[in-house]
């Protein structure tokens, strides 16, 4: 086996009652003036005010930008950082899920290292660690609390870049399932199938190892139980905490083994017609592995048995085909769309979406290298 790295936050707090721990714990990195990266609905709510109010109780004072959109752009690192720096402040803290996070990755990683967000697309790009970074989530599917993945769609271009660097790790990740609870069913829904897709990614992955697959396995097996439970009844405490570990679990698994064409082709449409990202995750999920199950079909074997299927007896192509099924039927327990017509992709675009997803950082470790034509094919199979 050759020699990996293995990347996680040095502090991470899981369960009820972590939010406050983790407060109380910002005390001891000297924090004075933090910038809160967040999102409108989340101000609206009241969240955020707690969370100042909670924060100067310990004497840290805080400014918070909320104009993070759901696929954050350059323009929001931009802004971000101008209140950063008219501010001074020494740290950012991240509250919401995967947009806050990657913006305020990119806010962080910039005021560190200067220059513009642009200048840090693909791997490890960067000299020197972020600001200091706390991140607290509120959804169960991206990780990006905890991972060195940071997607940042470039306006101009209408692409997403990929930012993989071990400099935007925050320094300490919060998942509280408490601040889950008020998610609705289709946010839900779309973050758990985010969830599911880097499980089997990291999976299937050619930089995969037995830390992964453990981490992978487990966060599949808990998302098939569960994720049905929590769209059903979003109050389901016992269900929000499983959903909770699950996806920490899969961000185990794809921060370090990463994941595949699913997310590079997924990022094109994020970035090209600004859609969900889990959403577009859920719809390529089985396309992308029917395609890789020419080499992977006992791994697919695997994760089919993951999600409770019985596969004693199936061969490995049996197996894979079990999983594409089970992927299938649990999306549409939760009423994802099963096309990507229903999310007005058109047709007439796919290649220049393929040709961009060949570029994507995430498609490295797909355990086949497509050609444009054969992910130009995988698009339109979703269409």
């Amino acid at each position: 086996m050759s020699t990996s790295t293995f990347f996680i936050p040095p502090v991470n707090m899981l369960g009820a009652g972590s939010l406050q721990a983790a407060i109380r714990m910002m005390t001891s990195y000297g924090f004075r003036q933090s910038l809160i990266v967040t999102d409108r609905v989340l101000v609206q709510l009241g969240i955020v005010a707690d969370i100042q109010n909670a924060l100067l109780e310990h004497d840290i004072s805080s400014v918070v930008y909320d104009g993070t959109h759901p696929n954050p752009t350059t323009e929001n690192v931009t802004d971000g950082l101008r209140l950063l720096s008219d501010h001074q402040c020494d740290s950012v803290i991240s509250l919401g899920g995967g947009s806050p996070h990657d913006c305020a990755k990119g806010i962080a990683l910039v005021a560190a290292n200067g220059g513009d967000i642009r200048d840090y697309e693909g791997v490890d790009r960067s000299a020197r660690p972020q600001l200091p970074m706390i991140a607290i989530n509120t959804t169960a599917g991206t990780a990006s609390e905890m991972t060195r993945f940071c997607i940042i769609t470039d306006k101009g271009r209408h692409v997403k870049m990929a930012i993989v660097d071990k400099h935007v790790t925050p320094l300490l990740s919060v998942n509280d399932a408490a601040l889950m609870l008020g998610m609705p069913p289709s946010l839900t829904a779309a973050t758990g199938m985010d969830a599911l897709t880097h499980a089997v990614e990291a999976y299937v992955s050619t930089a995969a190892t037995p830390i992964t697959d453990a981490c992978a396995l487990k966060a599949i097996t808990m998302i098939a139980e569960n994720l049905p439970v929590v769209v059903a009844d979003g109050n389901n405490e016992a269900a929000r905490e499983n959903m909770a570990y699950a996806q920490f679990m899969a961000g185990m698994a794809f921060n370090n083994a990463s994941l595949g064409y699913v997310h590079a082709m997924a990022h094109q449409l994020g970035g090209f017609y600004d859609l969900p990202h889990g959403i577009c995750n859920a719809v390529l999920l089985p396309h992308v592995q029917e395609f890789n199950s020419r080499v992977a079909a006992g791994r697919l074997r695997d994760c089919a048995a993951a999600m409770g299927v019985n596969v004693t007896g199936k061969t490995d192509e049996e197996g894979a085909a079990a999983c594409i099924s089970a992927i299938r039927e649990l999306a549409g327990k939760v009423n994802i769309p099963t096309v990507l017509k229903a999310l007005n992709v058109r047709e007439e675009d796919i290649p220049v979406l393929a040709a961009n997803a060949l570029k994507d950082a995430c498609g490295l470790t797909n355990p086949i290298q497509a050609t444009q034509e054969e992910i130009e094919s995988i698009f339109r199979a979703a269409m």
